[in-house]
């Protein structure tokens, strides 16, 4: 176990030392999740097209950016087009794909904070280890393992995913936001890559989990 620990710290320090000044502000934003709020949007408009909601993307972008319930209001405007029993049913569906999701950020948000409290892993902004080998571009005070960034994001994609993997080619783009968003926090100094590498796993298991829990009660509730 002492030998992965260190073998995570000298991958560390590798990593972080591959930043440089100038990209520092880049990746200050790439890390916080209210610059990734077009790309939740843009994510969430795939969802509702599968629903069969014949939507203008730019229509349904600009009022879901610019109204917290600017997704459901779209739809509304939309119900003209159905009846209200095939209207119900598409707006339940999207409903309940939301509360899932919901949900399962939730839950992984609390086991990841669980994890955090139990093991007091000091950040490497944190660590002495480190002073004068790292690029400290932020700090936090809180622990480090494992990756909150990386649990969140990675499910919150893997459920999103297999949900329209069926309606879309090359779904598995989407995991490049984990992927990069993730790697924000090594950049910035706040995690060692054993962190996003377990927050991966245990994210991955929550998401694929909750889609096997929305399929179950889909075929139980008829949605």
């Amino acid at each position: 176990m002492e030998h992965l620990i260190n073998l995570d710290k000298e991958l560390f320090l590798f990593l972080n030392g591959l930043g440089s000044e100038q990209f520092d502000g880049f990746w200050k934003i790439i890390t916080k999740q209210l610059y990734w709020i077009p790309f939740f949007i843009a994510v969430f408009y795939l969802v509702i097209k599968k629903e069969g909601f014949n939507v203008s993307f730019w229509r349904y972008f600009l009022s879901a950016l610019f109204l917290p319930i600017g997704i459901f209001i779209v739809l509304f405007f939309y119900r003209s087009y159905y009846n209200d029993e095939i209207f119900l049913k598409k707006a339940k569906n999207v409903f309940v794909i939301i509360l899932f999701l919901t949900v399962l950020l939730t839950f992984t948000d609390q086991i990841t904070n669980l994890f955090k409290y139990s093991f007091e892993r000091l950040r490497p902004c944190n660590n002495p280890e480190f002073d004068g080998l790292m690029r400290e571009v932020i700090t936090r005070k809180s622990f480090s393992f494992f990756s909150g960034h990386a649990a969140n994001s990675i499910a919150s994609t893997t459920f999103i995913v297999l949900i329209i993997r069926k309606y879309y080619k090359h779904t598995y783009l989407l995991f490049l936001f984990p992927l990069i968003f993730a790697y924000s926090r090594i950049y910035l100094g706040l995690h060692y890559p054993g962190d996003i590498l377990t927050g991966y796993l245990v994210g991955g298991i929550f998401g694929f989990g909750f889609y096997k829990l929305y399929l179950i009660l889909g075929k139980k509730y008829n949605f």
